[in-house]
């Protein structure tokens, strides 16, 4: 019932405590190595999966389960394909894509020896302030709902199918049970408002695909409903999840919830166990936690039929993916299919997949002048910060927690917007880099693409609130507004603008959430929600040159001011609904637009 973070824990330690599980954070890798190879992460795994199995002296042998935050493909791991994050993939509206990306991350994580995956989080985001936006396939629960069966079966394999934990499937986990998406003015770990019909219609949806699909592991989340925390909430946890949705795989908790809920700690927290949570996510005080609940057992705080069913789940689970029982399909990590080989990492199968993603997920919200698309003969100078810049466009959870403290040469195999661009044109254009914009001056270019957007930024580090930890450093970091985060965006649209007057801007905006950028669009010709679309930037630029057509709809509905809180069917007048998409043969008339801002906090 015990979870620990790799770099917490030995495989000496996995024999003496008969340890359950183990994680790996994000940005922790096998002996803290960023480079560590496939091989490498299997020897590790192999290392305690052995460790596991060892019978001497009466142990019992259990393997076993090692998981990992594998949200956007194996996006901890070196080479990896990164696929876009999930705020794309809802404008994509593809769900059979869905499913091979779920299948094509499941391959990826096999090859380095794991064998779960905390994916796919099925959060309906309703307030863009939230710094897990980016996370959300959708604030409307229609596409949460369509998409969550069929990641599952992506992952895992099709449930009561010969392939259902198949040698290049792992375990899915349904996270994070639930209203993670809702919370008030979109406060991380916070405090969701919404009736029990809400969290049903709303929240609840993704589960209502997922567990008939088979989803074997839901994670409880970190807020509260109503002021109680979910990894106390046994109404939910056990009434709801497991009685009415009938879900007999294990909970499993988030990185030291339990210590949220009053009356506990990180190292005890006997309130967790009895409302429902099976395996405990301790990174760092596992053993002290091991040792309190025996003590709390043996107190009569948690009743031994709990720990029996905690038990009898999570043995459950490690039977039907295969680990244990007369029915074991699955050895030692370096017995499988596909182990430690490093080729299945960014495989070119895996990145065309990827690039499709790319392609489907871009939102055409201007096109004045038909500006796009351009010629693949065209001069094309290429501007922003984010051009070619990876760990911009790939955002947070890209081999580190945040996805900052990288540079392109952490994603081997990775292709910038800029290089892509420079593929597309290499038949007659030509593209010219220029961050600052300053080569706008010297004129001899058809068009600009200047690429810009949001920087990295994963959970509480991104939220934009009115009183919290916001990412940002600026004074400004409570709006919408992004010109008040990145103001350095706008001033190369403005150089450009000045410097070249006739030149068309195409604007490629790069972010984890619909922001308010009335400024940005009324200085570009055409400008594209791109979202973040990982490692295969090369998918911008096929559409971007007409190779494919625009295909996205906003799967959120887009600010038209710096405070507003707009979604799909709540009487709001968003500046592009939810729902909305041009295409290149689409007539555009947004005009100009309000710069009206005030730059303070929004409530």
């Amino acid at each position: 019932m015990v979870q620990a973070e790799i770099g917490y824990i030995t495989p000496a330690e996995v024999r003496q405590y008969n340890i359950g599980s183990v994680l790996n954070g994000g940005g922790s890798w096998p002996g803290g190595n960023k480079s560590a190879t496939a091989a490498d992460w299997l020897a590790m795994a192999d290392d305690f999966y052995n460790a596991s199995v060892d019978k001497s002296g009466g142990r019992a042998g259990i393997p076993i389960i090692w998981g990992i935050d594998a949200v956007h493909g194996n996006n901890n791991v070196r080479g990896a394909t990164l696929f876009p994050h999930n705020i794309g993939l809802g404008a994509a509206n593809d769900p059979d894509l869905l499913e091979r990306i779920g299948a094509a991350t499941a391959k990826e994580v096999v090859a380095t020896g794991l064998d779960w995956t905390f994916a796919p989080t099925l959060a309906t985001v309703r307030d863009d302030r939230w710094g897990r936006t980016y996370e959300g396939y959708s604030e409307d629960p229609e596409i949460v709902n369509r998409y969550a069966g069929r990641v599952v079966t992506g992952i895992q394999g099709a449930a009561n199918s010969a392939d259902l934990f198949g040698p290049t499937r792992v375990i899915a986990t349904a996270k994070h049970f639930i209203g993670d998406g809702g919370t008030d003015k979109g406060d991380d770990q916070g405090n969701n408002l919404a009736t029990d019909t809400e969290l049903c219609e709303i929240h609840g949806q993704g589960y209502m695909s997922a567990i008939p699909a088979g989803a074997q592991t839901v994670m409880a989340s970190y807020n509260s409903i109503r002021g109680k925390k979910m990894h106390g909430h046994g109404d939910l946890l056990t009434g709801v999840l497991k009685e009415k949705f009938h879900f007999d795989g294990f909970v499993i908790g988030d990185w030291n919830g339990h210590q949220q809920v009053p009356g506990c700690a990180e190292d005890a927290c006997a309130a967790a166990i009895n409302a429902g949570v099976d395996m405990i996510m301790v990174p760092y005080k596992w053993k002290e936690f091991y040792e309190n609940t025996i003590d709390q057992v043996n107190g009569g705080q948690i009743e031994r039929a709990r720990i029996d069913d905690a038990v009898t789940r999570i043995l459950r689970v490690k039977m039907r993916a295969g680990l244990l029982g007369p029915k074991t399909t699955k050895g030692a990590p370096s017995e499988r299919m596909f182990a430690g080989q490093q080729a299945v990492l960014g495989a070119a199968e895996h990145r065309e997949i990827a690039r499709e993603a790319v392609r489907k997920s871009l939102v055409l919200l201007k096109n004045k002048g038909s500006v796009l698309p351009l010629e693949a003969s065209a001069r094309v100078l290429v501007a922003g910060n984010s051009a070619d810049s990876i760990p911009n466009q790939a955002g947070g959870w890209s081999r580190t927690w945040q996805g900052t403290d990288v540079t392109n040469a952490d994603f081997p195999g990775a292709t910038s917007i800029f290089k892509g661009i420079q593929e597309a044109v290499s038949g007659g254009g030509q593209a010219m880099l220029s961050a600052n914009g300053a080569a706008a001056s010297s004129g001899n270019f058809d068009a600009a693409i200047v690429v810009i957007g949001e920087t990295p930024y994963a959970e509480m580090k991104g939220d934009i609130q009115p009183s919290g930890d916001s990412g940002d450093s600026t004074a400004h970091a409570k709006t919408l507004e992004h010109a008040l985060f990145h103001p350095e965006d706008l001033a190369v649209l403005r150089t450009i603008r000045t410097a070249a007057p006739q030149l068309p801007i195409v604007t490629v905006f790069l972010s984890g959430r619909p922001l308010y950028v009335n400024k940005e669009l009324n200085l570009s010709d055409a400008f594209v929600a791109a979202w973040l679309p990982g490692s295969e930037g090369a998918g911008v630029a096929d559409v971007l040159f007409g190779k494919q057509e625009f295909q996205g709809k906003l799967s959120f509905s887009w600010p038209g001011s710096e405070c507003q809180k707009v979604n799909r069917n709540d009487g709001g007048e968003a500046l592009f609904p939810y729902g909305f998409g041009l295409t290149t043969k689409d007539q555009d008339t947004l005009g100009e637009l309000s710069e009206t801002s005030t730059g303070t906090a929004c409530n």
